[in-house]
Parts: structure tokens; C-alpha cells; sequence
């Protein structure tokens, strides 16, 4: 279930004097399964990117395609992609609004026009899904941490049983215990579901860590495309468009300037103590 976007343009106020454009001739293709991190500085064009993929945002030129099949076509079902390919927005609990979680996470599915036993079996199995204790099914959402509220809205999306699943920065607003909570869920989610995951972040570190594949916007363009390793030695072209790479990988750039003969793309602590530790070991150190 493939996504792919074939020339994707989008211009706000199109053929008026505040016409912008904020996506520009877009060509991208996310495979079933994978993990994408998509990064950018405020107003790159990342978040409009993704409203593109479950069709909240018509491209003003070209073609998505989901599945085979041209989202823009008269046939085309978009109920229905909304619910194969599920979005949690930044703070997402700010949409929270039933008296109880239950009947928060049970929203998107009753709209999907389930039968009350499917619902609550979807209900139920998102809750556990997200680390929940089920004690707090009867609880008011606005009683929660704002870690779990965030679970509490990742559950309502998941109940719908989408095949993707598009989370805009995810972690905003968490400290970083609450961080790196959810991080690790979706990273499981991710391992146990096999659903697509695509993550829009401004954090380098969280993209590091956990994504297969970063994508970088700038200007409504996709710069860099490929594996973490590979798009973190731009360093000077990604500091040039407001950004950064995570701060392990300044240190190693830092040691290697020095004279120690590490490798300078390692973009996790652990890359970075194997590589020390090897370095330490040529050099005869214990």
C-alpha cells in the first residue's frame, strides 16, 4: 500500500497577490512498512506534506496515488483513505472532547459505521496498544498527564486500523520523560503492528534514534532523502537551511578535528561509543 506523490505542487491563494507557493513539483514514494522521519525548519513545507497524504489538502497540480490508485479520482473513496491513513496533530489532545477515554477512542471507529461489539473490541485493543491501564477507561481524558492524554489520542487513530499512520510532532510540549515515552511506543507500535509510520519532528535527536529514512523539506522542496548516516553528513547544507544534526555527531566531528581517528557520522550514542571505544583500542588505551 504503497504512497506515492507524482509532481505534487500546492499554492496558497493561488492567482491572487498573496499566492505562496509552499510545495513545489514534489516527486516521493513511501513503501508499505516503513519508518520515515520528515524534517524542516517552521514553514519549510513539512506539515502541509503530510496533509496532502490522506487528502486534507488538494494539490493545486499533479497526482497521490494510494494503493494504485489516484486520490483525486471522482471514484475515489477519501472517507476511506482517512481511515487507512491516520493522522495524530501536533498536541493532539487539544481534540479531545468525550467525558471519557473510552468514548474518545471509540469516536473514530463508531464513524467508520461499526457495529457497537467491533468498537469496543477496537476500542479496548487500541488502549492496551498505547500503554494504558484499562482503569482508565472511565476516566475523564482532561484528568490525564499530558503523556497519556497524547496516548489517549494516538489510541483514537489506531482504532480505526489505519495502515499508515502520520504523527506531527508527536512529542511538542512533553518534558522528556514524556519524550521519550512516546517515542518508544511508536517505535513498538511500529515493530509489533508493521504499520507505515511517518514521523514530522524538528528534533534531530528523536529522528536519529528511531526512523529508517529522513526526508528534509526546505522551501517546499525535498532536499535530502535517504538513511539517517547518509543525510547527517550534509551538515553545513542542513545548518544553512535552519537546521541541525544531532549533538552526538557534532562531538565526533569535534574529535575527528582534533586528530582521533573516528568515523564523524555516527548519529546515536551508541554509534558513537563503538566508534570511541575502537578508537581508544588502535590507540592502546583501557
Amino acid at each position: 500500500m504503497s504512497i506515492i506523490l507524482d509532481h505534487v505542487t500546492y499554492k496558497y491563494n493561488p492567482g491572487t497577490s498573496y499566492e505562496t507557493t509552499a510545495l513545489s513539483d514534489i516527486d516521493l514514494k513511501i513503501d508499505d512498512g516503513e519508518f520515515v522521519g520528515i524534517i524542516g525548519h517552521t514553514g519549510s513545507g513539512k506539515s502541509t506534506l503530510v496533509q496532502h497524504l490522506n487528502g486534507l489538502i488538494k494539490a493545486t497540480s499533479g497526482s497521490i496515488y494510494y494503493n494504485g490508485q489516484n486520490i483525486y479520482d471522482r471514484d475515489f473513496d477519501l472517507k476511506d483513505l482517512r481511515t487507512q491513513v491516520g493522522m495524530v496533530f501536533q498536541y493532539p489532545e487539544n481534540q479531545l472532547f468525550e467525558t471519557t477515554v473510552y468514548d474518545d477512542v471509540c469516536f473514530g471507529p463508531k464513524n467508520q459505521g461499526l457495529d457497537k461489539k467491533e468498537i469496543s473490541l477496537r476500542a479496548y485493543e487500541a488502549i492496551r496498544a498505547v500503554g494504558l491501564p484499562e482503569e482508565c477507561c472511565d476516566s475523564s481524558p482532561f484528568e490525564l498527564s499530558g503523556g497519556q492524554k497524547r496516548r489517549v489520542a494516538i489510541a483514537g487513530v489506531l482504532a480505526m486500523k489505519p495502515a499508515v499512520l502520520i504523527l506531527d510532532e508527536p512529542t511538542a510540549g512533553l518534558d522528556p520523560a514524556g519524550r521519550h515515552d512516546v517515542l518508544e511506543l511508536i517505535k513498538d507500535l511500529h515493530k509489533r503492528r508493521g504499520e507505515t509510520i511517518i514521523l514530522v519532528s524538528h528534533s534531530m535527536e528523536d529522528v536519529a534514534n528511531y526512523v529508517d529514512r529522513i526526508i528534509v523539506v526546505d522551501k517546499g522542496k525535498i532536499k535530502y532523502d535517504d538513511v539517517p548516516k547518509k543525510v547527517f553528513r550534509h551538515l553545513k547544507e542542513l545548518e544553512e537551511m535552519g537546521l541541525a544534526v544531532p549533538e552526538v555527531t557534532y562531538l565526533m566531528h569535534d574529535l575527528k578535528s582534533m586528530g582521533f581517528p573516528v568515523s564523524d557520522d555516527a548519529t546515536t550514542v551508541e554509534e558513537a561509543e563503538e566508534e570511541i571505544l575502537k578508537a581508544a583500542g588502535a590507540a592502546g588505551v583501557r
